[in-house]
């Protein structure tokens, strides 16, 4: 396993980390999560990451146990807060009181004094971007978090953050980025690395999509995630007939160049120095462990090329606003 330096931070990531977004929730049971947590310790993954609405807390509290029984140093945990997590309308965003409330949550779910990285799941418009930004860095002044990062900020959104917060709190960005969803590349990308901040990007299998199993016209196959309903709630964000075209022309390329799909897809994506960590999702041990196989892989230059011709125009590029984010930025 090899790693990278998360944004200004003095974290050392792993280029492939374990996430718990629709697994850990409660779309595996928990000795399936055990057994994928205790193969990514076992692969060298070191990043760990999940957020509060993951399952109403069922994904922290689940590894809240798990990674307990493991010495605090040698795992880097990383949560996030913005989605709703009752009925109350209150009871979401990005106000100060939220933020202090969800991150006391959060800990005393995962059973830890911090986390290495507290992440907003979105940008909230409705909140003073001054409100959030300081909740946030009271947050670390209380030594509840380490690092503070972002999910699916609009470039204008980004820029109004670090505007009022300066150099150094916000280190990382947390985009969906995939061979088939390649947005953040037009602005995100490098909008964050002139200050300082990581990618660490969601879904760069596609939910499975890049592992070649989903075949066009055929039924998805049995056991596989979106043969669960639990876990194919963004199905259509990647799941087309051309998306599922386009894959099936990757997979002599990915032959010839004597190596699976999935690696490849995750090669892909570790091939930009924006990026920190690609997060996967596993609902078997073995999973993990292939798919922490791609870190270290290089792709030549001929190979990208045949890669982009094999996608054609398919891949989603430019900027995208995320699902369930929402523009703009309110300011005191």
């Amino acid at each position: 396993m090899r790693y990278r330096t998360l944004g200004s931070s003095d974290l050392q990531v792993s280029e492939i980390s374990l996430g718990s977004w629709l697994t850990y929730s409660g779309g595996v049971e928990a000795d399936v999560t055990r057994a994928c947590t205790e193969a990514a310790f076992e692969a060298g993954i070191n990043f760990f990451d999940t957020a509060n609405v993951y399952g109403q807390g069922a994904a922290e509290s689940a590894w809240g146990e798990i990674l307990s029984a493991h010495p605090r140093d040698s795992y880097i945990l990383a949560t996030k807060v913005y989605f709703p997590m009752s009925d109350d309308p209150a009871d979401q965003g990005l106000s100060p009181a939220q933020i202090a409330r969800q991150i006391d949550a959060s800990l005393t779910r995962l059973k830890t004094d911090h986390v290495d990285l507290y992440q907003a799941h979105r940008f909230d418009p409705t909140v003073p971007v001054e409100d959030t930004v300081e909740a946030f860095r009271k947050v670390v002044e209380q030594g509840k978090a380490r690092y503070v990062g972002f999910s699916e900020w609009t470039p204008e959104q980004i820029r109004a953050a670090v505007d009022v917060a300066g150099p150094g709190l916000f280190v990382s960005s947390q985009p969906q980025y995939s061979m088939l969803w390649q947005a953040p590349e037009a602005e995100v990308f490098g909008l964050s690395a002139a200050h300082d901040i990581s990618q660490i990007v969601w879904s760069p299998l596609a939910q499975g999509v890049l592992t070649g199993k989903y075949q066009p016209g055929q039924p998805v196959p049995e056991g596989s995630r979106f043969a669960s309903a639990e876990m194919a709630v963004s199905q259509d964000l990647v799941y087309s007939d051309a998306t599922l075209e386009a894959v099936q022309r990757l997979v002599p390329i990915a032959d010839e160049a004597g190596m699976d799909l999935p690696t490849l897809a995750l090669a892909w994506v570790l091939r930009r120095t924006e990026v920190a960590s690609a997060i996967t999702g596993a609902s078997r041990p073995e999973q993990v462990h292939a798919n922490a196989a791609a870190s270290g892989v290089k792709l030549s230059d001929d190979l990208l090329s045949a890669v982009d011709q094999a996608l054609g125009d398919v891949p989603v590029t430019g900027p995208t606003l995320a699902p369930a984010a929402r523009s703009g930025v309110k300011h005191r």
